[in-house]
């Protein structure tokens, strides 16, 4: 996966919430091979460094950070968030999230496209957290946006992709990279989420809320690694009736007239 000119070698970005505690972040990291995890600003201590932090859990030779501005309303609050984050050396990317409704935690894709356009002339990298409307997609990326970012489902619902057709309509209509973020529940989710064109997924409760989260990090490696590859390899068309497995031809031949009565 390429995001802004940056390589990595898994299409997996997994968060750090939700977790019973840090040392199980971290295993869950380790098993899921992701280079990049997502961290909220608003979770990091950023004037006492001497307290334990998620961040001293994290491998940062290893693992990238994506510095989220979860919780925030307003374009103004989410350039603050992204500004602080870079001003405490966490990152210059920044996954945006301009929250527009408490229910259903969708986005306020105005006020999203606005705080990217200023994040953006400002240098940062900036990865819209937004729903999947194809005209917005198209917007964040006349904006600058090094990517878009939406849903498959409501935040930490886990329903799974509830909107397939409009996932692919928004991999066709944009040219930068498509990371499906929120909703995977399992990791059939993540694989029909590649299926459908992504470049990546990103996640976090479906890992953290599994009754095994270690082992729910590693299915994800590898429903993500195999979604990739059936979307490379290309579906066998869809058909309304059956059509034999082996063909018709040669049948006769080998067993007799009978063999086709």
């Amino acid at each position: 996966m390429i995001v802004a000119g940056r390589q990595f070698r898994t299409r997996l970005i997994v968060g750090t919430g939700k977790y019973a505690s840090f040392p199980l972040m971290r295993a869950c990291h380790e098993a899921s091979g992701a280079e990049m995890v997502t961290v909220a600003v608003r979770r990091v201590n950023l004037k006492d460094r001497s307290k334990e932090s998620l961040l001293d859990f994290i491998d940062r030779d290893r693992v990238a950070i994506l510095p989220n501005t979860a919780g925030c309303y307003t374009a103004e609050d989410a350039v603050r968030a992204a500004r602080l984050g870079r001003e405490a050396g966490l990152s210059e990317w920044v996954k945006l999230e301009v929250i527009g409704d408490e229910k259903t935690l969708y986005p306020d894709t105005e006020a999203l496209v606005e705080a990217t356009k200023i994040l953006v002339d400002e240098g940062f990298v900036v990865l819209p957290y937004t729903n999947d409307d194809v005209v917005v997609a198209k917007k964040l990326e006349a904006a600058g946006a090094a990517a878009v970012m939406p849903l498959g489902a409501p935040i930490g619902s886990g329903l799974g992709i509830q909107n397939a057709g409009n996932l692919g309509l928004i991999r066709e209509a944009i040219s930068i990279p498509m990371i499906v973020d929120a909703g995977v529940g399992t990791a059939s989710d993540a694989a029909v989420a590649m299926e459908l064109g992504a470049d990546g997924v990103l996640m976090n409760t479906a890992i953290a809320e599994a009754r095994d989260p270690v082992k729910m990090a590693a299915a994800m490696k590898l429903a993500v690694e195999s979604g990739r590859l059936a979307f490379e390899a290309g579906r066998m068309p869809r058909r309304r009736y059956a059509s034999a497995s082996s063909p018709p031809e040669g049948i006769v031949g080998v067993f007799g007239a009978g063999a086709r009565r």
